[in-house]
């Protein structure tokens, strides 16, 4: 077993998706990089298939997946309220399906070639000033990034998530013991074959199935919040599974904790910056946290190459992406309130359409035409004690998004502009 090294610029705790990706864009910027994970590499980050917006592959200046990291690109989506039969239909799209251990291991190679130093097996014990206390002894560093996930090293003092906000996930693939009735049950869903069914608000709130069929292998995912009262993802799964008899055995697994709550408005403590779920940096709408861990991990990398240290990153990242991760936040926990039937009545009234359900799976801001939008402000008339609530929520959506684009660079008003995204948001203030 090899040595650390006594001293480097930056020390990245986590060698997953996040912690990979900031090792490799710090070291192009020609600083020296210690990334260590607890466990094996090999084994570091997400290890189930995900659906990744080609688009943060693009901004993080990484190719997009190809070959077995691809596993699926261009399928519809069907967003069934409930069981169904309202629905939304997403024909053109550009979310792929990525293997997670793959691309993972294709991070870390180029964080390697980069002239990262990568080491896993190393347990963080603390930080304390600039000196990060190992397994394998210490490391004097300028920067370091906890990069270690929810629940990971917690290298920093940070409020604690609320079980309301704590989502479940589950992903699955399986084989396929009867293709003729698998194909028998996506038809009578009215799902072509290959095509994602996803039953949104499966037991109302935020509870959702998601089944595509591909050849011989079934791809489920599932997430729910159980402060809620819904099952787990993985018990989703397997009830799903076990109802159908045409659900083969499992080929590969993977489930995590997955925070839903807007980023935390504190990502740099002195030393330290939050990337990734550390720092609550997913687009809580569906869950997804790599497009943002591989943003942070660019962002933190562009504030030293340009000598603004951790409180730059923390600027960058609120000023580009807080107000478009707030809003989808706001979005989250309105749709948390809705039982299957209010899901079907915005769709069956057109408030909930396409064009706005395209931009939440890319994670982008809807670009909204505006015979669409017409159609959706005549759509909040016909469902008036939703639509007011939905009103609402655009209201507090524009003003987060004026909080966030006003982030301050002096610390001495950070507590102020806190206390201005807690009104914007309608969520207690972040401590610190």
């Amino acid at each position: 077993m090899s040595s650390l090294p006594e001293r480097v610029d930056v020390v990245v705790v986590g060698a997953g998706t996040a912690g990979a990706a900031t090792a490799r864009f710090v070291a192009q910027a020609g600083l020296s990089v210690l990334c260590v994970e607890r466990g094996a590499l090999a084994e570091a980050g997400a290890r189930w298939i995900n659906g990744v917006a080609l688009s943060a592959f693009d901004a993080a200046g990484l190719s997009r997946p190809t070959g077995d990291e691809a596993r699926g690109h261009g399928h519809a989506f069907h967003f069934v309220a409930g069981r169904g039969p309202s629905r939304v239909v997403i024909d053109d799209h550009e979310v792929a399906d990525v293997d997670m251990g793959l691309f993972v291991g294709r991070v870390q190679a180029a964080a390697r070639e980069a002239g990262a130093v990568l080491e896993g097996g190393v347990e963080v014990h603390g930080v304390s000033g600039h000196v990060v206390d190992t397994s394998r002894g210490r490391v004097t560093t300028a920067w370091v990034v906890d990069a270690s996930g929810h629940g990971g090293a917690r290298l920093a003092r940070v409020p604690p998530v609320d079980r309301r906000d704590l989502c479940v996930a589950a992903q699955q693939v399986r084989h396929v013991r009867d293709r003729g009735a698998a194909e028998a049950f996506f038809a009578a869903h009215g799902v072509p074959t290959g095509d994602t069914l996803c039953f949104t608000a499966l037991d109302g709130g935020y509870s959702i199935l998601n089944v595509r069929l591909a050849h011989d292998r079934l791809f489920v995912l599932t997430g729910s919040i159980p402060a809620e009262g819904h099952a787990g993802g993985q018990a989703i799964a397997d009830t799903f599974a076990a109802e159908q008899s045409w659900v083969g055995d499992i080929e590969r697994a993977g489930a995590r904790a997955i925070p839903l709550r807007r980023p935390f408005d504190r990502l740099a403590h002195g030393p330290v910056a939050l990337v990734g779920d550390a720092g609550c940096q997913v687009f809580s709408a569906h869950g997804s946290g790599i497009a943002a861990g591989l943003a942070a991990a660019r962002l933190f990398a562009e504030a030293l190459a340009a000598d603004e240290g951790a409180a730059g990153y923390e600027h960058r990242w609120h000023t580009r992406y807080g107000g478009l991760y707030a809003t989808y936040d706001l979005f989250r926990r309105f749709s948390q309130s809705l039982a299957p039937r209010d899901i079907a009545a915005l769709i069956e009234a057109g408030v909930l359409e396409p064009v706005g359900a395209l931009a939440a799976l890319e994670m982008r801001v809807p670009l909204v035409p505006p015979h669409v939008a017409a159609r959706q402000a005549a759509g909040l008339l016909r469902v008036p004690r939703l639509g007011a609530r939905v009103a609402a929520m655009l209201a507090r959506a524009a003003s987060a998004h004026a909080v966030y684009a006003a982030h301050p660079t002096d610390p001495a008003r950070l507590r102020l502009w806190s206390h201005a995204v807690a009104r914007a948001t309608a969520t207690p203030v972040d401590p610190g």
